[in-house]
Order: structure tokens, then sequence, then C-alpha cells
């Protein structure tokens, strides 16, 4: 009897440990029909089918432990997929790789993930930043080969982010370079946020060390907000890159986008225009984007996007249509895309 009494203490005991701890499989399939025009500087139009036009593809595992008083640890393991080809390059955990700690005193996480001065701030871009319609203030401008030189994610990083109070939110991050010499790749940054009813509002500024042996420099600071009319959502964007000491790559790129999201039955429309200026080769660009997206259910989607880019005077950007690779239209020449598919989450 009494063996049997333990037995089933036993039993109960180890029960309650595993309803304190979860292991979540994840993900998202979006796959799309893309085409671009001038996507070289010989007018050549391409087509094809592609991936992440609403959301990015991607499969991930996410785990918490609940350690009592209020205690929390968990990890986060996430990579890319692609829809038409099922990432013929091999799948890895390069959107994120972390572990983490969580309590009353907010979250620390450490390894790889996107770096907090991103997470927050790239969420006022309407398009989620994929797709032809996304803003692309976020990117490698100079061209330097430094590794997450866009400045959306960071390896070897600890980052930190505060418990909500009344409103407001901060984050902070710092990313060891790990060189023997030199110091690039080298990342620290942070953020403050404030959200209440219809308002939300952030700022972040971040430094990452670039070039042959992190000489140079690549500023980021970033102004973002969103106001909620419910009959439609007003998103703003403000920011500049600046670049120091890594040759003629030298200069300034600022970048200003405008978004309206508008509910229309099961569905959403969004539209956005971003202007590119572009200092440090005294050129500008100019990128308007419509889009429409479907609800079939809670978890599947179908969504439709057009996109024109107009570059001026010594601008080559290109629309981001993964898959339908492009190297730009060429100086001073336009662009126009579109994609049509299909978003499933898991």
């Amino acid at each position: 009897m009494k063996k049997s009494l333990i037995a089933l203490a036993v039993l109960a005991a180890s029960g309650a440990a595993m309803a304190q701890s979860s292991v979540t499989l994840f993900g998202i399939i979006d796959t799309n029909f893309g085409y671009v025009d001038n996507t070289n500087a010989a007018g050549d139009s391409k087509y094809g089918i592609g991936t992440s036009g609403n959301a990015t593809s991607r499969l991930g595992f996410r785990g918490v432990e609940d350690l009592g008083g209020g205690l929390k640890a968990g990890f986060w393991l996430e990579g890319e997929i692609f829809g038409d080809n099922g990432n013929a390059s091999g799948f890895n955990f390069q959107r994120e790789s972390t572990v983490r700690l969580s309590g009353n005193f907010g979250e620390v996480r450490l390894g790889r993930e996107l770096v907090p001065t991103y997470r927050k701030v790239s969420s006022y871009d309407v398009f989620g930043q994929v797709g032809i319609g996304m803003f692309q203030g976020w990117s490698n401008w100079a061209g330097v080969g430094t590794a997450d030189a866009n400045g959306y994610r960071q390896s070897n990083i600890v980052s930190y982010y505060t418990p909500n109070f009344s409103g407001f939110t901060a984050g902070a991050g710092y990313g060891f370079d790990e060189q023997a010499t030199g110091k690039e790749g080298r990342y620290a940054g942070a953020f403050g946020a404030y959200d209440n009813g219809p308002l939300s509002v952030a700022l972040s500024f971040d430094r990452r060390n670039v070039g042959a042996l992190g000489a140079g420099t690549k500023d980021n600071l970033t102004v973002g907000g969103s106001y909620d009319l419910s009959v439609v959502k007003i998103n703003a964007l403000l920011q500049q890159a600046k670049y120091k000491d890594v040759g003629a790559a030298s200069g300034k790129y600022n970048s200003y986008g405008l978004g309206l999201t508008a509910p229309v039955g099961a569905g959403e429309i969004k539209a956005q225009y971003v202007m590119y200026d572009q200092k440090a080769i005294d050129s500008k660009a100019h990128q308007f984007a419509l889009g429409y997206v479907h609800n079939l259910s809670k978890r599947t989607a179908l969504y439709g996007t057009v996109a024109y880019l107009k570059n001026k005077d010594a601008s080559n950007m290109a629309l981001q249509a993964k898959q339908v690779s492009t190297t730009g239209p060429g100086a001073g020449e336009n662009q126009t895309g579109v994609q049509l598919g299909i978003r499933h989450s898991f």
C-alpha cells in the first residue's frame, strides 16, 4: 500500500513538472508567383515561383520552463525555408537561436536574433519587411562585406528587454565581434517605445563596426510610429544610415516612409510610399506599393502586391523579390513588380 502511494506521488510530481514546461513547433509557408521588369541594365524581365511575399517562410521550435517565483527559462530556434525549392542551400537556424531568462526584471537573451533596435521599429513597415512593397531603409548601402551589415540580426549578442511600464518599453543589445584582430561586426544599440491605445511610437539608435577590421562604422537612427483610427491605420518611418571611414562609400542615406492599412471585410488593404534620399551619391528613389491580403481563415491568406520603384540620377535600387533575383534596372531606370501568393501558418 505504501509503495503504491509513493508511486502515485512520484507520478503526480512528474506530471506537475511536465505541466510547467512546453515545447512548440511553429512555422509559415509563403509561396507566390512573381514578376519584375527591368531586372538588369539590359532591361530583361523575370518571372517565376517565389517565396516570402507576405511573411517570411520559416520553421521553428520554442520552449519555456516555469522555474517558479515568476522566473522562466526558454529557448527559440528558427530558420528560413523556401516554398519554391525547399531551401536548396540547406536549413539552418540563422533567423534566431537564443536561450532566455525572464521574470519581473524583464528578459535577457543570448545567442543570435533580430537586434533590439530593429525588432520594434521595423514593425511600422506596413508590408512587414517582406516582399516588393517593403521599406528598404535597413540596407547595406555601402556594400561592405561585413556579416549582417544590413542591420537586421546579430550573432554573439546579449540583449535585454524591459517589462511594460504603463505602455513604456525599452531594449538594448551588445554584439561581440569575436575577432582576433579589429572589431568588424561589433554591434551596440538601444530603443525606447510607448504604446497606449491607438498610439504607438518608438526611437532607436545602433552602431555596427563595418569594413576591413571594423575600421568603419554604420550608425542607424530610426523613428517610427502609428495611429489607429479604426477605419484606417497610419504608419510612419524616418531613418538615417550614416557611414564613416569606409572609403568612397562614406556618407548619409535618409529614408522616409508613410503607410496606410485599412480593414475591408475579411481582408486588409495596404499602401505605402517611401522616398530614399541617398545623399552619399546625391540621388533619390521613390517607391510606391499597394497590396491586399484576404484571410481565408486565421491561418491561411491570399495576397497580392504591386510596386513601382522610380530611380533618379545615380540611384540603382531594386524591388526585393526573393527568388526572382534582380541586380537593379540601372542608374536612373525604373522597375515594376507584382506578387500573387498564399500564406499558411501552423
